[in-house]
């Protein structure tokens, strides 16, 4: 894909804008990820899985994407399940990351470039404020240190809000050490008993916002080409990043800035006072993970989602469609043994099936397909062009007689566009549901029923892989899983 033929909404423009990043060909994407003082929710995973498929998307349009998700492991939440638990911060990251990593893996969420931890780049983080310092955009007060929020006139541009209307106080307390009550902390003076660096300004730590913006400069220099995040980061959190960073570089943070919208449960709005809060752990005990990044994706990432269970049974079917086609096409090639391997190897060649209205048809799918992901990702037109390929590849299926060349084909393009979406599970996991175990007897039975008998035993060979026994007993088939 050609350069700037994608186009992103940049919450900073409130607009559509054609994708060029800094670099050609290069793409700096910085994605806040999780304070890790807990497990992560769904309303965490969101901006996971989404961002996941646009670095993916990004990639398979060929840029080479450095992508940067950070832990935040210094925080009031940890020191107080610090507290709580009675181990020390770097233990309580330590549990929380690993738990992090284990839950995105399971979602089909590929690991970030780098995930910069605060406690690792101290030194960084206080240089950054140090230059804030110096050039009169920072203050220590009593062993804290703040921004100026009024010597940055643009103070509001990202969230577009007024600065005199903005609210006070979030993530910090409105004290009488600040200059002004909108002055964010960039450093906090420590308390008895937490945990602290030694700095110019006394032992502390440093405020929320200044972490990402050290970080992100760290990996990716003044000047990021994506920076995303939830909905609820566009203020103060974010807002405060391109006040720091944009006062120390004179440069912007960013070229684009990306949202994703909330998550409400049985259409509330998921928050702890409501205790309809969900876990990714508890969630996955009870549903397949290629279930929950279906639904996450379903939605377009700047609109609310709501969860339900209805919403994510759906899913569940959507998911079971989707791999047991696949499964069905892997299926019928390796029944066509050496003649169909030579059929596919020539048409993975010439990219055509030999069909020329199927190719045509494949084709269709393949640009609807990029032309929704490349219009701001747009997730759940792209699903849809997927289920068009799935139901084309389910028509073939039908076939008594079919090439390898046109299974090939079909194989590739699903995989292709798996692989930015990434539905299907690793090779040895597939597994085929109850109905498609249902639908396949059926198929059986009818091609027994009209003396078939290739199709009949090319299906009870493709249940045996799965691990499915068939038995055929004078009331009909009986089947079970080894």
């Amino acid at each position: 894909m050609a350069e700037g033929q994608i186009r992103i909404y940049n919450t900073m423009s409130r607009e559509k804008e054609v994708f060029v990043p800094l670099t050609p060909g290069k793409v700096n994407m910085y994605v806040c990820g999780p304070t890790v003082y807990d497990y992560i929710h769904i309303g965490n995973a969101r901006p996971v899985i989404f961002f996941d498929v646009v670095r993916r998307y990004l990639e398979a349009v060929g840029y080479d994407v450095n992508y940067i998700m950070n832990f935040t492991d210094v925080d009031d939440k940890l020191i107080r399940k610090s507290a709580e638990t009675g181990s020390t911060v770097p233990e309580v990251a330590e549990k929380y990351i690993a738990a992090f990593n284990e839950d995105i893996e399971a979602l089909g969420v590929r690991k970030a470039t780098v995930n910069p931890r605060v406690m690792h780049h101290i030194p960084q983080i206080i240089a950054f404020i140090q230059g804030l310092v110096e050039r009169g955009y920072a203050y220590e007060s009593g062993g804290d240190v703040y921004f100026r929020t009024l010597k940055f006139p643009e103070y509001g541009k990202l969230s577009h809000q007024n600065p005199e209307e903005l609210q006070y106080g979030i993530r910090i307390e409105v004290g009488e050490k600040k200059e002004n009550p909108q002055d964010f902390a960039l450093w906090k003076a420590a308390k008895p008993g937490e945990i602290f660096w030694e700095s110019p300004w006394g032992p502390g730590r440093p405020g929320w916002h200044i972490e990402c913006s050290a970080m992100a400069r760290e990996y990716a220099g003044d000047t990021l080409d994506i920076h995303g995040g939830g909905h609820d980061l566009q203020f103060p959190h974010h807002e405060c990043e391109v006040a720091q960073s944009e006062s120390l570089t004179g440069k912007p943070l960013a070229r684009y800035w990306m949202h994703n919208g909330y998550i409400h449960i049985n259409n509330e709005k998921m928050s702890k006072s409501l205790g309809n809060g969900i876990t990714v752990k508890e969630l996955l005990k009870r549903t397949k993970p290629a279930a929950v990044r279906y639904f996450m994706l379903s939605t377009h990432y700047r609109s609310p989602l709501n969860f339900t269970d209805e919403t994510i049974r759906q899913a569940e079917n959507s998911i079971e469609r989707i791999v047991n086609c696949h499964v069905n096409l892997n299926h019928r090639l390796a029944a066509l043994g050496s003649r169909g391997a030579v059929e596919a190897e020539q048409a993975r060649a010439s990219g055509s099936t030999g069909e020329p209205e199927l190719d045509r048809r494949i084709a269709e799918i393949r640009a609807r397909f990029h032309e929704k992901m490349s219009d701001d990702f747009n997730t759940p037109d792209a699903v849809t062009a997927l289920f068009d390929l799935v139901s084309e590849a389910n028509q073939a299926l039908k076939r008594e007689v079919l090439s390898g060349a046109v299974i090939r084909v079909l194989l590739d393009e699903l995989e292709a566009i798996d692989r930015v979406l990434g539905f299907l599970p690793p090779a040895d996991a597939a597994q085929l549901g109850d109905k498609e175990i249902e639908r396949l007897i059926a198929e059986r039975t009818e091609a027994r029923r009209n003396k078939n008998w290739a199709r009949a035993d090319e299906i009870r060979d493709l249940l045996a892989e799965r691990g499915i026994v068939l038995e055929d007993t004078p009331q009909g088939v009986r089947w079970r899983r080894k």
